[in-house]
């Protein structure tokens, strides 16, 4: 157990000492200058020392009162600091993006390290998911669709329409639309079907060609392996040329032939229901910066 003497008399100590007058000490803590005098006697008694030289007008710290100041005036400002954090909210922000499992893998996910260096005190949730989520709930703040809208109920900002092309890997060698009936054609399921979704009939209706069901043809659920099927050579896929620009740079894929067909388009989605904070500002404004901006 320990053994301390009253926190009235230690308080009262260490603001005479750090006023240098025991008037300054009880007009901080809202009593008398007899109350201050009487505290700091009763901490002299239990010291057994005397704390300060009483002179004409103010108080001077003797040599025992100059060696305990310094540990109670550490001391107090430490139990401030930790009292003054308690219950407060942090102060780092979080910001959660949605985005298509594509779209995040090939082309926010990549990216991200510049958020984090232009925004450093903002930390990134980043949420893939080929369905739409609330943004009214808290799964989400902003979302990245890609569609043809309305979106009811919120704010959507028109950001670019995509275009899609048949891509292969330079490993396959050169490549003619003979060879069409030769490779696998790659190919990936929508998640919502629709008319307009690029596939490889619109394709070939866009080149003129005939439709028809070929051999060995590649499909999948998901528009990320169908890309990854594309790097590994595996056939031709009609992929989205923003996505895999970075690849297309690199010399990973190559448009063969033409011709190119529009996709869908990508908004910039927010609810409607209320005002962005700061730090959700803060990411718009990236994100705005990033898809206009170079890659």
């Amino acid at each position: 157990m320990r053994r301390l003497p009253p926190l009235s008399a230690l308080r009262a100590f260490e603001a005479a000492a750090r006023h240098g007058s025991f008037k300054h000490a009880a007009n901080e803590l809202a009593v008398t200058p007899t109350a201050i005098s009487h505290q700091i006697r009763l901490l002299e008694e239990y010291t057994g020392v005397s704390l300060f030289e009483r002179q004409v007008r103010k108080v001077v710290l003797s040599d025992a009162g100059a060696a305990l100041y310094p540990v109670l005036r550490d001391g107090f400002n430490a139990f401030e600091t930790a009292l003054q954090h308690l219950g407060k909210p942090p102060t780092r922000r979080r910001v959660i993006i949605s985005a298509t499992n594509a779209f995040m893998a090939r082309w926010l996910a990549p990216r991200v390290a510049d958020f984090g260096k232009s925004y450093p005190e903002i930390d990134l949730e980043l949420h893939a998911s080929d369905q739409a989520v609330d943004l009214g709930s808290e799964v989400a703040d902003i979302a990245i669709r890609y569609g043809r809208g309305p979106y009811p109920g919120m704010v959507a900002e028109r950001l670019f329409t995509d275009c899609f092309a048949p891509l292969a890997s330079p490993q396959l060698g050169p490549i003619e639309l003979a060879d069409l009936d030769r490779l696998p054609l790659i190919d990936f399921k929508w998640t919502h079907e629709h008319p307009l979704n690029p596939s490889w009939k619109n394709w070939c209706a866009a080149a003129g060609l005939p439709w028809k069901a070929r051999h060995g043809q590649l499909l999948f659920s998901d528009e990320g392996h169908a890309i990854q099927a594309a790097l590994a050579g595996q056939g031709i896929a009609l992929l989205s040329l923003e996505l895999v620009a970075g690849d297309i740079a690199a010399g990973r894929l190559a448009q063969p032939f033409g011709p190119s067909i529009p996709g869908h388009t990508y908004h910039l989605v927010r609810s409607a229901g209320h005002l962005p904070g700061p730090h959700v500002a803060s990411a718009l404004a990236w994100l705005r910066g990033q898809l206009h901006g170079p890659a």
